[in-house]
């Protein structure tokens, strides 16, 4: 009886992880053509993107296949995927030289403002500061079976635990798409700060992602410990 309740009580944190990724996900697109229509552009808005419903934004690869496979190959220890890019057309906004730039911040921005605000709900939350360690090695780890038993005594480990996987996951995107690679966030404001011809651009643009494969798989280490700084810098405000 215990083993099945235990099993159950993985199987939710894991739905919650996922869940908390695709409206993490979610929220960064939308931001973008919230940006771009404060700007000027109304194509985000016209598309019905700017919007919370997820089916507005799911893709069927990069949202569902992707993530579930990832699960799988992991034994549900880690998974990432992403929704379809917002629309925008940059001429259309106010500022040709900065506007493209201050959209693609746009998604990483909200999501260091929504892992800030998680790490200030967190820290008020009222449970010993070991279990707050305990829950968050446990995260970082994807031990379902441990993180059950943690929290299953109070409440407010729970909340915690929720909170500490948004962290997580907003951290995770917004330093991932800073990488000033195509298609990630960083690459528009790259080309903002070092404009480069429309056809160098669209060359970029096209091999761009095999060119964020070869980085991530070589430069997987470096990428990592920026990661990890960030994750310990906002997981320390919490305890």
């Amino acid at each position: 009886m215990y083993f099945c309740e235990n099993m159950l009580n993985e199987i939710i944190l894991i739905a919650f992880y996922v869940i908390i990724l695709l409206y993490s996900v979610i929220l960064h697109e939308v931001m973008h053509g919230v940006m771009a229509m404060w700007l000027g552009d109304m194509t985000a808005k016209y598309a019905g993107r700017i919007t919370a419903n997820p089916v507005s934004h799911i893709d069927p690869w990069l949202t569902i296949g992707m993530p579930i496979l990832m699960l799988i190959i992991t034994k549900g220890s880690f998974a990432f995927g992403g929704a379809k890019p917002v629309p925008y057309n940059p001429y259309n906004l106010r500022d040709q030289r900065w506007g493209p730039a201050w959209v693609a911040l746009a998604g990483p921005g909200s999501n260091i403002v929504i892992a800030i605000m998680a790490a200030i709900i967190a820290r008020v939350i009222s449970i010993p500061s070991a279990a707050k360690i305990d829950i968050i090695n446990n995260i970082r780890a994807a031990e379902w079976d441990s993180l059950a038993v943690v929290i299953s005594s109070s409440v407010g480990s729970i909340f915690f635990a929720l909170l500490i996987m948004i962290i997580f996951w907003n951290i995770l995107l917004a330093v991932f798409n800073l990488i000033p690679i195509p298609p990630l966030d960083g690459s528009k404001m790259l080309f903002s700060i070092f404009p480069i011809k429309i056809e160098t651009m669209a060359i970029f643009e096209q091999f761009g992602f095999i060119l964020l494969l070869f980085v991530i798989f070589v430069f997987n280490a470096p990428i990592a410990f920026v990661l990890n700084l960030f994750w310990l810098l906002f997981f320390s405000l919490t305890v």
